[in-house]
């Protein structure tokens, strides 16, 4: 046997380390190690729960709003506010694009280079790569001089050996088998992509007032105005026009290139529709309330838990039992590694026992990561895209059935199909088209509201610490777009005396909990080819499948334990 390492994992937001036990060309064990502390949790106690949202939405820029939302969440559960409908839906349309930006970045510039060999694009007939374009798709960017002059670029950029983000690629590596015009066709769209990702995020700029780190959060609503009589509002009959023109870009570009390029890769790489499965337990905490925060049943993405691959049965979820182990990560807890805390109850004491850099290996028998190990119920549980599809597929949401079972028929493939490093993709894409279906909907509530008279965006009742009980205790879920997402708050004197945050890729990425069970990325590696241990690419496949955000998962430490951030009471 052979101890392969990866570190780091590149195309990724923050610092991961894979290392994987290779025997007889495939993986037979995994271990994921986040390599950077995340102090969050500390640098916020003694603060005012109203402001919680701004350090934590300083995390990560990827995902930039989405720690915003569940910290104002937690904080308007725990004080029991109320926010008004139109806060609401701007809430909802700012999640939904970054839900449709975020998927579009991740599959063509974090994830396609797992698939597409920029290399192969010089080899490719820019006629035959014209002809295959208009054979999947209506995308009017598509003739024979256009791609001609995108391989002319790429050209350039070989023959100038300055390939920046394109230096370190596996470029001809044995397991890409896209034909020479597929790669050419991806390579372009790749290009397009970084137009429209940045002409599309301009609705957070109108919603927000900037990206990334939106500003227009508040405890009990928003401070986006809306008024039909003031020409600088936010929100006026103007600006809705616009949102609507911005969001019926996306819906054609994600109909005309996203999903007819995710199903053409799909098409030549079927195989790794039985690679990469994870534990086979699906958690989503519920996207898009369509009422009430509190009313789960009205999510339009549903709340619930999948069990084993068994899409027979959809189980509710129960907060409550979500905990999480640091057997194996760089902590400890009060009362012993091998107990699970729930994050309610927990604990942020960090204490590094690994070996001091640089080093071969890690030692995995005991501690090694930075990242807690949550579970539900004692549950090992994926989370992300494909266990929202999931588990919408299996709760019978109309849209998304219709939508997963057309896939499949394309791709000739079962419902099994989705349980791999493949059904991810796949359900990141569907996803997508899925919101960009509905997002002009919601801008459309806007304006019914706004014609309505009904203007309200904050609801100032509690607003004030004299207000509130002496103590309180309250979370916030929210699907990121990387998967399940809570914030969990406990306020005493009007100041916070604990916060708790359990991310996506903490889920995902984290380590072997108290009961030996691997972590989702551990456990989807098992049985992955390995052609060359050297530049392991099926590696990068399956984790960047998941789209880590460690940087959400983990944040920055000093190994001179020098403070970077102090608060005096």
């Amino acid at each position: 046997m052979a101890r392969m390492v990866v570190d780091p994992i590149t195309r990724i937001e923050g610092h991961l380390r894979v290392e994987a036990q290779v025997d007889g060309g495939k993986i037979t064990d995994a271990w994921s190690s986040g390599t950077m502390f995340r102090g969050i949790e500390l640098i916020v106690q003694g603060r005012d729960p109203r402001e919680a949202w701004l350090w934590t939405q300083r995390i990560c820029a990827v995902c930039t709003m989405v720690h915003a939302l569940a910290s104002v969440r937690a904080v308007e559960n725990a004080l029991e506010i109320e926010i008004p409908n139109n806060a609401r839906i701007v809430r909802n349309l700012i999640s939904a694009s970054q839900y449709i930006h975020d998927h579009i970045v991740h599959f063509y510039h974090l994830h396609a280079l797992d698939w597409v060999d920029i290399t192969g694009a010089l080899k490719a007939d820019p006629a035959k790569t014209s002809q295959l374009a208009q054979s999947i798709s209506e995308w009017p960017v598509s003739s024979t001089a256009y791609f001609r002059g995108v391989q002319d670029r790429v050209k350039a950029l070989v023959e100038s050996r300055q390939l920046s983000l394109f230096t370190s690629g596996y470029w001809g590596h044995p397991a890409y088998h896209l034909p020479p015009e597929a790669d050419l066709l991806a390579v372009a769209h790749y290009l397009q992509a970084l137009e429209f990702q940045r002409e599309f995020i301009r609705i957070h700029a109108v919603l927000g007032g900037k990206n990334p780190h939106l500003q227009s959060y508040l405890v009990g609503g928003m401070t986006t105005a809306i008024d039909p009589n003031w020409p600088d509002a936010p929100l006026n009959p103007e600006r809705l026009d616009f949102l609507v023109q911005v969001a019926g870009t996306a819906k054609k570009f994600v109909d005309q290139v996203l999903i007819p390029d995710v199903l053409a890769v799909a098409g030549f790489y079927r195989g790794w529709f039985s690679l990469g499965m994870g534990p086979g337990n699906y958690l989503s905490y519920g996207a898009f309330p369509q009422g009430r925060i509190q009313d789960t049943a009205r999510y339009f993405l549903p709340r619930g838990i999948i069990l084993n691959n068994d899409l027979s049965k959809v189980h509710p979820v129960d907060p409550n039992k979500v905990s999480e182990y640091v057997t194996h990560s760089w902590y400890e807890y009060t009362e012993g590694n091998d107990v699970s805390l729930a994050p309610a109850k927990g604990e942020t004491n960090p204490k590094y026992t690994g070996p001091k850099p640089p080093y071969q290996f890690l030692n995995v028998e005991e501690k090694y990561s930075w990242l807690k190990a949550p579970r539900y119920d004692n549950y090992v549980m994926e989370v992300g895209p494909l266990s929202r599809m999931l588990v919408a597929y299996a709760a019978g949401q109309p849209e998304v059935k219709a939508m997963v079972d057309g896939a499949l028929a394309k791709l000739k493939a079962p419902p099994a199909a989705l349980f791999s490093t493949l059904g991810r993709v796949a359900a990141r894409a569907l996803e997508t088209q899925l919101l960009a279906n509905h997002i002009v909907g919601w801008i459309e509530e806007l304006r019914d509201n706004m014609g309505h008279g009904d203007l309200q965006m904050h609801n100032g009742e509690k607003w004030e610490p004299d207000s509130w009980p002496r103590s309180a205790q309250g979370y916030g879920l929210f699907e990121a777009p990387r998967g399940s997402l809570g914030h969990w708050v406990e306020i005493e004197d009007t100041l916070i005396k604990n916060y708790q945050i359990v991310v996506p890729s903490t889920w995902n990425a984290g380590p072997r909990d108290g009961k030996g069970q691997r972590g989702p990325y551990e456990t989807a590696l098992l049985e992955t080819p390995i052609a060359d241990p050297e530049r392991p690419l099926e590696v990068l496949r399956t984790i960047h499948s998941f789209d880590p955000c460690l940087a959400c998962a983990v944040h920055v430490t000093d190994a001179r334990g020098r403070t970077y951030a102090r608060r005096e009471i």
